[in-house]
């Protein structure tokens, strides 16, 4: 298994996608030194990136505002004709972007694949959105005068992307920013890097001018500090844990930013009695094991009504025990390592934390002998809501089956959490749908369904599960600033 990674990034098809130098202002820079990107299923060392200092972000920061100027006086066709460049350029390098982001990032390769489809599609949606991005007229409260509103960039921006969607997380936030007449300045995960540089490289094909999108590679607390100090760069977003996201959006008061923040979730999925046991399995299955549980969507809490969840639990776990674990570059795999070792030794601590507590163990919890960032496929029965994994973020494949009797008790419990990114319910009645979807504290539901994400969906989170909106025309907005015009007589 060890080599699976090195050979595969030997086989690129297009292999200058494979950059290890930052992106800046038009220019491939070294960097002072290097930083290693591991394969996180071997622990191999599979490239080394630059490693860019303070005076780069500056650099980036300064190019980013002179290309502001031009990027913004052109035409939103002409910027989507470019956009919709860059998509059909990553469509065409899909297979290569694929395989640079299992072998940085682990996930299964026909997860990273549909990850690349993902991510294009949100350049084209904004491509034809920042086509439409409209004011209103008002009438006048003035003798007289006309009253009008438009919409503006906002002016350099930046963001900070997470490792477990390393591609889709750059084009959902630069599709937007560029899009509205923004540039933008990318910081990626110290993990997964590769995925932004090879971003980068085609976005310089498409014909992305210089400074309009940056990737900068280095030290994230050193170079974060730095975008946050910067009052030219007037609007940030960031996707990652609520503690980083509290702690940038406290730094960002300095020069007082636009902020939009995707952070932590802890998302129920709620079964009633009167749903398809089929598709509610096929459904949890889903949300619970994508991104090998790395997902902020993840089904964490798996609520179950008394009546099913006898073989809910049988059909769930049946289910889990045949998912396949192993490297993303393998065929069949369906979970990979988890990114991060720290994630993996979570995972071990939460089983042993409910199995301390009564929780049932029903399939995996076992060693794999694969490694230590592997984590077997695991289902936990007769979870109660003290045991660690009902009240934390899992991240990683591990589920956690909890039953319950009714619906008053149901929605006490899914909304009893700091969280509230994105809550799943199953059921055939439409009353009770409606009911439950209406007083679920979360910024997204999802009814009978593990799918809802993509580009026209405003995805974001309530609470402490973050702020503002990404995709959609809300997307859209987040770069821009409302301008109000009163005309006055002559």
């Amino acid at each position: 298994m060890k080599h699976f990674a090195l050979s595969a990034l030997e086989r690129l098809r297009c292999p200058e996608l494979l950059e290890t130098r930052a992106f800046i202002d038009g220019q491939w820079i070294e960097g002072e030194s290097r930083l290693p990107v591991v394969d996180p299923a071997t622990g191999m060392v599979i490239a080394q990136v630059a490693h860019c200092d303070v005076k780069w972000m500056d650099k980036a920061v300064d190019a980013a505002t002179q290309a502001f100027v031009l990027w913004r006086d052109r035409l939103p066709a002409e910027r989507g004709a470019i956009l919709r460049r860059w998509a059909t350029l990553c469509r065409e390098h899909a297979a290569d972007l694929a395989t640079l982001m299992t072998a940085e990032q682990g996930k299964p390769l026909n997860e990273s694949l549909g990850e690349i489809e993902y991510g294009a599609g949100f350049l084209g949606w904004f491509a034809a959105d920042g086509e439409r991005s409209y004011g209103e007229s008002i009438p006048s409260h003035l003798p007289g005068s006309q009253l009008t509103t438009k919409m503006q960039p906002i002016g350099v921006t930046a963001a900070i992307t997470p490792w477990n969607f390393p591609m889709a997380m750059i084009t959902r936030k630069a599709g937007a920013a560029l899009a509205a007449g923004c540039s933008m300045i990318i910081k990626p995960a110290s993990e997964t890097p590769l995925s932004a540089l090879a971003l980068a490289k085609l976005a310089e094909q498409a014909g992305v001018p210089a400074g309009v999108f940056q990737v900068i590679t280095g030290d994230a607390q050193i170079l974060s500090a730095r975008l946050m100090q910067r009052p030219e760069v007037r609007a940030f977003s960031f996707t990652g844990s609520t503690q980083i996201g509290r702690q940038l959006l406290a730094q960002s008061a300095q020069t007082l930013k636009k902020v939009s923040l995707e952070l932590g979730g802890h998302a129920p999925f709620i079964v009633f009695d009167d749903a398809s046991l089929e598709g509610a399995v096929v459904g949890c299955i889903g949300a619970k094991f994508a991104t090998s549980g790395q997902d902020c969507l993840a089904a964490n809490r798996i609520y179950i009504q008394r009546g099913l969840y006898a073989p809910f639990v049988q059909a769930f776990s049946e289910a889990t025990a045949r998912l396949k674990l192993g490297h993303g570059l393998e065929d069949g795999v369906d979970i990979g390592p988890m990114t991060r070792l720290s994630v993996a030794n979570k995972c071990r601590d939460q089983i042993g934390n409910a199995l301390s507590l009564g929780a049932r163990l029903t399939v995996g919890g076992e060693e794999c002998g694969l490694g230590a960032s592997f984590v077997t496929p695991t289902v936990l029965a007769d979870v109660t809501d003290e045991m660690d994994i009902a009240i934390e973020e899992t991240f990683g494949p591990v589920a956690a089956l909890l039953p319950f009797d009714s619906e008053e008790e149901v929605l006490r419990r899914a909304n009893s959490t700091e969280y509230g990114l994105a809550a799943y319910v199953y059921t055939n009645d439409l009353r009770r749908a409606a009911r439950v979807s209406d007083r679920l504290e979360f910024g997204m539901v999802a009814l009978n369904t593990a799918r809802f994400t993509g580009p026209p969906i405003p995805f974001g989170g309530w609470k402490q599960s973050g702020l503002g909106r990404e995709g959609s025309r809300h997307g859209l907005a987040e770069y821009m600033e409302l301008k109000y015009v009163c005309v006055g007589s002559l």
